[in-house]
């Protein structure tokens, strides 16, 4: 049940298009004054070595932020992205991908608060030790799916909620769409992230059609694959299904993927998805 590390990943084309999408909703929400909760359920160790044993290993970071670190220019809309990365990155060598909890840490304001929880015995001390002197940051080691249940609604009425399970539990696929009803419930005008893989299509279109049939409003979907469907192992395309999505992230993500897609996937082999699974109304 335990097993999974994300060291493995970090940095990889799927942490790239979750965290693009994370940032532009973080800074959507900066736009007002008003504080806001920042909840992550699965959140990790924090921060990642690439030049680990664990990177290496798999070395899914070079076709991935690796690639995009070596562009000479960078579009606009990713500014706040690269301003985080080259916050851990001094030097010009890329050595450290951050994960979601430390992107948040460093666009966040003091006013805003973080509730973040890691259940792996080995990751969240780590994670703990990131946020060792950050007020504004909660660390739990729990079950991330039962933070929904507690810690919404937040006493701001704002926030954004990522749910982003390893999904290497087979029940993940199932939990999504009732833990994402548990929160809404409590919290309906929240921003929800939903990070998914996609390594078996049945298996996530299974997912977003659970999360359909919720019946809740104003849910977008936006997807890289950076190869077809296919029926071998591994990982083919990633998606983010954004419930809430501030109102100028579609035309973001319109022109943010073509130039993702031309680096990460030059030859167009996969495609790349921004579509309106149930509107407004």
């Amino acid at each position: 049940m335990l097993s999974y590390r994300h060291s493995y990943h970090a940095g990889n084309h799927a942490d790239v298009l979750k965290h693009i999408v994370l940032t532009l909703c973080l800074e959507s929400l900066k736009e007002k004054d008003k504080p806001f909760l920042y909840l992550d359920t699965h959140s990790g160790a924090g921060r990642y070595l690439l030049q680990s044993e664990h990177a290496e290993k798999t070395g899914e970071y070079l076709s991935g932020i690796a690639k995009l670190w070596e562009q000479p220019e960078i579009i606009d809309l990713l500014q706040p992205y690269f301003s985080v990365l080259k916050y851990y990155n001094r030097n010009p060598a890329l050595k450290y991908y951050p994960g979601s909890p430390l992107i948040a840490k460093q666009l966040l304001r003091p006013q805003d608060k973080l509730v973040l929880t890691e259940i792996h015995s080995s990751d969240y001390p780590l994670l703990r030790q990131e946020f060792s002197k950050d007020h504004r940051a909660q660390v739990t080691k729990q079950d991330g799916f039962l933070q929904l249940k507690s810690k919404l609604p937040p006493e701001s009425r704002r926030g954004l909620i990522l749910i982003d399970p390893s999904y290497e539990i087979k029940d993940d696929y199932q939990k999504i769409a009732h833990a994402l009803l548990e929160g809404y419930k409590r919290f309906s005008t929240g921003i929800y992230l939903i990070w998914y893989p996609v390594v078996s299509r049945k298996q996530t279109q299974h997912m977003i059609d659970d999360i359909i049939k919720t019946g809740i409003k104003r849910i977008v979907q936006i997807e890289l694959a950076i190869r077809p469907d296919n029926n071998q192992k591994g990982m083919t395309a990633s998606g983010m299904i954004v419930v809430n999505p501030p109102w100028k992230l579609k035309q973001q993500m319109h022109t943010i993927l073509p130039w993702l897609q031309e680096i990460l996937d030059p030859h167009h082999m996969g495609k790349i998805t921004v579509n309106e699974l149930v509107p407004e109304s």
